[in-house]
């Protein structure tokens, strides 16, 4: 049986999520595990315990308790929680984030761990919802997602192998290794447009009048347009960098579709949307 503690900083739909599916292993003869978990909301802990998600409440002088701290909080937040508590990790112990930009939290997160002698990977598990908050938080929320890790070291595989081992009960589908710039570059295209996108795209004036013309294509461009305003617009300034590249990007291609229609080119638009097509079909198969 394997025994450890892991601490959970925020409780909303990631971090409880992740308590979720470690008290969900417990019920099984392979794990014995203590989970501590803390949130902004003091009400948001009470519940946890109350609902049976986490065993106790994590504060501070109990970080140095836990084998394990996961931080699924905003980025510029889980540095300065990172900085505030650095005494109270455990040395010698493993602390991962769950923040959807990497650069900002790897930097503080790599360099605080050196200093004080526990370590840090930068995590983004890849999975989610378009609602937050405990009350939607599901054991089976990564079941099969994909993992990116971010290490100090892509070297060290021993370390890659211990973060894996700490993760198993939440049961990803695969890990992928990843530099933070590399990982804020891609984020950028596969995540943060499409939300952009998206939100931007349901603001036609006939989008009210849509009802009983719209199916799948519909549904498909705007399901990420329900988002978290205050967590998506930090997310985005943090890596405006690769958004603002990735939106003159698509500027720069749906100006080519207008002119063509402008100009009532036909056989200009068939090359265009061919181009997209097999481009797809490159990308994805």
């Amino acid at each position: 049986m394997r025994e450890f503690t892991v601490g959970i900083v925020g409780l909303g739909l990631i971090g409880a999520s992740f308590a979720k599916s470690y008290t969900e292993a417990n019920k099984t003869e392979e794990y014995d595990i203590t989970v501590l978990g803390s949130d902004i909301d003091s009400s948001v802990t009470l519940m946890g315990k109350i609902s049976g998600i986490i065993d106790g409440e994590l504060t501070p002088e109990r970080l140095g308790e836990c084998d394990l701290v996961i931080i699924s909080i905003y980025p510029q937040a889980c540095v300065e929680y990172m900085e505030a508590n650095k005494a109270f990790f455990k040395k010698g112990g493993l602390v991962i984030d769950t923040c959807g930009t990497k650069r900002l939290v790897c930097e503080a997160g790599f360099r605080i761990a050196s200093e004080q002698g526990f370590t840090f990977v930068g995590c983004h598990p890849m999975a989610g919802t378009k609602y937050s908050g405990m009350s939607h938080a599901k054991a089976s929320m990564f079941n099969g997602a994909p993992m990116v890790l971010v290490p100090d070291r892509f070297d060290d595989m021993e370390l890659i192998d211990r973060v894996k081992e700490f993760l198993k009960p939440i049961q990803f589908g695969s890990y992928c290794l990843s530099h933070a710039e590399n990982h804020d570059k891609m984020i950028a295209f596969t995540s943060q447009m499409a939300h952009l996108v998206s939100n931007a795209y349901i603001k036609s004036p006939v989008a009210k009048e849509h009802t009983g013309f719209s199916a799948g294509s519909y549904k498909d461009m705007t399901r990420v347009a329900w988002l978290n305003p205050d967590m998506w617009s930090e997310l985005f300034f943090e890596n405006k960098d690769f958004l603002i590249d990735e939106i003159d990007v698509l500027m720069g291609e749906l100006q080519k579709y207008k002119t063509a229609l402008v100009e009532n080119d036909r056989d200009e638009m068939v090359r265009l949307l061919d181009e997209g097509r097999r481009i797809k079909e490159e990308v994805d198969g």
